[in-house]
């Protein structure tokens, strides 16, 4: 049976009809790494997996073990009921209880926004990851993203966000995910959609916004080069150097 878990405004999940449009936008990037950069020999670490759907798609695709690190203990319980084959630890992202070079592959998606840490925990996972491990790295985009969320410490540009990984990496690509044309043909009818979840209650919704809140899926969504500034979110895919 599905189990949903509470709703706070710090994560989002699967299940919740009002969430879905965010819950999409998420995945999106999760099946961009499945399709682009797994299966990857070695084990794969998420983290910060909150809800751990993330964890488990990739774990599905083809990782040989998947690990999720997260801090919140309801949270957690909620992955080891839901996700038995993830390998759950509790832990501090800027400073986790790893091994060096324990990891083939790191994800950490919608996470660096709400660290005060943020240079710490790129030197974190610099040092988790194998030479020549692959870390791919998501966050809202400064420039685009609606402003006041107070879980967030910290949002980034992608000139900010690149600043802070090229001291322990090499970038291989950056990459802006955009709206599809499903997304921007009603957009160009109704404006932005987002605003228009964020002006009301979710009870209030018009009819044609609920419609396409719920119909949402990861293939209303675009994960590409160029256009980065007005990109909804970043992504990162950076490469521990072998030499060092």
């Amino acid at each position: 049976m599905t189990e949903i878990l509470a709703l706070t405004g710090e994560r989002t999940a699967p299940g919740i009809w009002h969430e879905n449009y965010w819950f999409a936008r998420h995945e999106a990037a999760y099946r961009w790494i499945v399709a682009e950069l797994l299966p990857v020999a070695g084990r794969v670490l998420e983290a910060g997996c909150g809800e751990g759907y993330g964890a488990e798609l990739l774990r599905t695709a083809g990782s040989e073990q998947m690990f999720g690190l997260d801090y919140e203990d309801n949270t957690l319980r909620h992955v080891r009921r839901m996700y038995p084959q993830v390998q759950v630890i509790r832990g501090n992202l800027v400073q986790t209880a790893f091994a060096d070079a324990s990891f083939g592959l790191l994800t950490s998606l919608q996470t660096i926004e709400h660290l005060w840490e943020q240079p710490r925990f790129i030197t974190e996972c610099a040092r988790i990851l194998a030479p020549g491990g692959i870390a791919v790295l998501s966050t809202p985009n400064r420039l685009t993203f609606p402003s006041g969320n107070w879980y967030h410490t910290r949002e980034l540009t992608m000139a900010e966000f690149t600043e802070l990984v090229e001291p322990e990496f090499e970038i291989t690509h950056t990459l802006g995910l955009h709206h599809g044309k499903r997304l921007q043909d009603w957009e160009s009818e109704h404006g932005s959609c987002v605003d228009a979840q964020l002006a009301s209650p979710h009870d209030e919704w018009p009819s044609g916004l609920r419609e396409l809140v719920t119909s949402s899926t990861y293939q209303d969504f675009e994960i590409r080069p160029g256009d980065l500034d007005e990109s909804l979110d970043l992504i990162l895919v950076a490469v521990k150097p072998t030499d060092g």
